[in-house]
């Protein structure tokens, strides 16, 4: 999803309104937009980039079909003259952003936009609509991975994803913080991730026996095979695996793993993993699914529960603890001139700016500076130029690539940042001139027409 072609429709009402208003007007001068999130949801240490390149897809196919200007034309709402000048609209500004798998927290922006005004206000809700979402995702698939280091995990949350884009988009984002693969097929078609699965209770139910079920399962797939032990009886499934198992393994095929999907995860597997072990069967592993996020991951890794990996659907490709981000896309700057809002609860910091990571003696992360661009506090600068004229400047990395780097970034967190619940706040500072900035526009605003 997200390739070139998608509406320019797929936006809100008031982008084209502005729009028009701006054209009446004569507004079109340079403007600076950024992507941020205000605050970190409870719970939440840090937060990881994604959908960039979504959103690089999106700007470099920007333009209205015929259909959609005749449709904005008689609807009734805006002017003829101002619809012919869509036709065209594309375009043509520059982006800076953190990479996709980058971690950042509060205030600090993970994407500039610069353009024309009319460029850089239409593109704000697709924007927000695909950098929200991935970060969101990632993000937790990100704490799922810390929660379970070395483990195998799945992206099992197709079916309950909140439409197909979602579901892709979850897909790709979760590989990108660190999961080893996905059972949505196109996600691994289009973005080459590992494909996982095993069988539904179904298959098993369609079957006279649930034994003569996973024989035709292991027969059609001697090299991948997983059988879902829990239609019936989980314990009495695991031991008639066992001569199975055996009178297979002389055939020259293995049984790799095993499913559990309900009950008591933790006892279910102690008790097959006895029953495989004195079968001995110690090479046959369990995985487990069933309503996971990192918070049961971890509950069972702490019990010392013997499982090997983790299918995680529905709690993470909807973010379920924690379903959207406090984020938003602001103006910071229009015509040469720094921009700020001040809404309670909600002011922005004015003007162009960069964030600058330092490190402790250890190589971790040890706080960030939010300053303004071309200033040069200690530190590295996280934002760099991706798009130049509307167009990338380099080929995007590929995912695996992404993944990791995400990885790598992940690595760096301090151990009070990696917990799955509690926590520090991680320290980010603003500089002077920008808090200067900040004054200066705010006098400006304040001072009489």
């Amino acid at each position: 999803m997200s390739t070139a072609g998608e509406s320019a429709l797929l936006t809100d009402l008031y982008q084209l309104t502005m729009l028009q208003a701006y054209h009446d007007q004569g507004m079109n001068e340079t403007a600076v937009f950024e992507f941020f999130v205000r605050k970190l949801s409870d719970g939440r240490n840090f937060l990881m980039a994604g959908g960039l390149e979504q959103v690089l897809d999106y700007l470099e196919s920007l333009q209205f079909t015929a259909d959609e200007l005749a449709w904005l034309a008689g609807c009734g709402r805006f002017r003829p003259d101002f619809v012919d000048t869509l036709a065209g609209l594309r375009f043509t500004g520059d982006v800076m952003a953190m990479p996709e798998g980058a971690l950042f927290f509060p205030d600090e922006p993970i994407l500039r936009v610069v353009a024309p005004l009319r460029e850089a206000q239409f593109v704000e809700t697709r924007l927000v609509n695909l950098l929200q979402f991935q970060t969101m995702i990632a993000s937790k698939a990100a704490r799922v991975r810390l929660a379970a280091p070395g483990k195998l995990l799945v992206d099992f949350g197709l079916r309950r994803a909140h439409g197909a884009e979602a579901g892709l988009l979850s897909a790709r984002a979760s590989y990108l913080a660190g999961f080893d693969g996905t059972s949505n097929v196109q996600a691994g078609m289009r973005w080459n991730i590992p494909v996982f699965g095993t069988m539904a209770h179904s298959f098993i139910q369609a079957h006279e026996s649930e034994l003569l079920a996973f024989e035709h399962f292991v027969c059609s797939h001697p090299k991948t095979t997983t059988l879902l032990i829990d239609t019936y009886d989980t314990e009495r499934a695991a031991r008639a695996i066992v001569p199975l198992a055996h009178r297979l393994a002389r055939e020259g095929i293995a049984i790799q793993s095993v499913r559990i999907d309900s009950g008591d995860l933790a006892q279910h597997a102690r008790r097959v993993r006895a029953i495989l072990d004195a079968g001995n069967l110690p090479a046959i592993r369990i995985f487990v699914s069933g309503n996971l996020d990192e918070y049961e991951v971890h509950a069972l890794l702490a019990d010392a529960a013997p499982i090997d990996g983790f299918g995680v659907g529905t709690r993470m490709n909807t973010s379920a603890d924690r379903p959207y981000l406090d984020c938003a896309y602001k103006l910071q700057e229009y015509a040469g001139l720094a921009r700020r809002k001040r809404s309670e609860g909600k002011a922005t910091w004015p003007g162009c700016k960069q964030v600058f990571r330092r490190f402790d003696a250890d190589g971790r992360m040890a706080g960030d500076t939010l300053a303004l661009e071309g200033e040069t506090p200690p530190g590295a600068p996280l934002l760099g130029q991706v798009m130049r004229g509307g167009r990338r400047i380099e080929a995007s990395p590929p995912l695996v690539a992404v993944r990791d780097y995400a990885g790598a970034q992940l690595a760096l967190l301090p151990p009070a940042l990696r917990v799955v619940e509690g926590g520090v706040s991680y320290p980010v500072e603003v500089s002077a001139r920008l808090r200067e900035l900040a004054e200066t526009v705010d006098r400006r605003a304040m001072a009489p027409p």
